[in-house]
């Protein structure tokens, strides 16, 4: 297949990506889901980043990357309208694809800077997700006192460590494949 038919396709992709987050934010609507709503609608700004990325740092996302990216921020909305609650699996999904996005973009400015990806990675993904447990927890409690719809829900302390050990499988990942699913990042291959 031929690259700029790659890209059409990635187009193509991402632009029903981009519709299926609108529709979770239509269906929260619908449904009164104030959790919903919002994380579609960071979701949907999410799948803009990979165009400020390429226009901050000279950089080229291949296709995949961007239906990647859009994909994991689809799964992660979608999950609001029942599926974290619902599918047993799907919060470890969601945690592993979001943490793997993190750590890529960590991997990848580590690499450009000559630096070693890996201690990086590691220290990047323990307290991004320690404080993401820390700022759920916080905002489900506080939502409990008002009353009012939580936007995050924190389900308990097994959850919790559960949450922290797929944000490890997601580090993994990157650092087992991120030198060659990520070489389009690094600054040798600009030239």
């Amino acid at each position: 297949m031929s690259r700029s038919t790659l890209t059409t396709l990635g187009s193509v992709a991402e632009r029903a990506i981009r519709y299926g987050i609108v529709a979770v934010f239509g269906e929260g609507f619908r449904r009164r889901n104030p959790g919903a709503i919002v994380n579609a609608v960071f979701a949907l700004a999410a799948t803009f980043l990979p165009d400020a990325v390429e226009r901050l740092y000279g950089v080229e996302f291949r296709p995949w990357q961007r239906v990647y990216a859009g994909g994991a921020m689809l799964a992660h909305a979608v999950g609001m309208l029942g599926p974290y609650d619902d599918t047993w699996w799907w919060d470890h999904v969601t945690h592993t694809l979001s943490t793997t996005l993190l750590a890529g973009f960590v991997h990848a400015a580590a690499d450009r800077r000559g630096r070693d990806p890996a201690p990086r990675v590691l220290a990047v993904v323990v307290f991004a997700g320690l404080f993401w447990e820390l700022l759920e927890y916080l905002i489900h409690a506080v939502s409990r006192r008002l009353g009012i719809e939580p936007i995050l829900v924190s389900y308990s302390a097994q959850d919790t460590l559960l949450d922290l050990v797929f944000n490890m499988v997601g580090a993994t990942l990157v650092l087992v494949f991120g030198d060659r699913l990520l070489a389009n990042f690094d600054s040798e291959s600009d030239s």
